[in-house]
């Protein structure tokens, strides 16, 4: 017999296709870039906004009003009292923070009661 039978590696190779069809939409991107999106909903009320600061410190925007706070536990305090009702809190950090220090923020004000918070974005151009 001079020729190769291929007959089993076309065996294989489909098996194989079939394996990567099924596995790859199981798979997530780990790319996330969030501080711009296309389209951003804008709040109706003044919100109460929380600047992060690389340094770790925080800032409390309010109207005209600017306050420095120290900690987290400090902000769990504040925020309460300047949020009453239902206004929002908006959380603004720059680009390369780290997103630990953002969501242990967001985390701090739905500790201390706040209902709703949304993190600030600029809209793609």
């Amino acid at each position: 017999m001079n020729q190769m039978n291929v007959v089993p590696y076309i065996d294989v190779m489909l098996v194989l296709l079939v394996i990567f069809m099924v596995t790859t939409p199981m798979f997530t991107p780990g790319v996330i870039d969030v501080p711009s999106v296309s389209q951003a909903r804008a709040s109706d009320a003044r919100p109460l906004e929380v600047v992060v600061n690389a340094d770790g410190t925080l800032k409390l925007n309010d109207e005209n009003e600017q306050r420095t706070v120290g900690s987290l536990d400090e902000l769990k305090q504040v925020a309460p009292g300047l949020t009453a009702g239902d206004r929002p809190v908006a959380v603004s950090a720059g680009k390369d923070l780290k997103y630990d220090m953002v969501v242990q923020v967001v985390n701090t004000l739905h500790e201390a009661g706040v209902k709703k918070v949304a993190l600030v974005v600029k809209t793609a151009k």
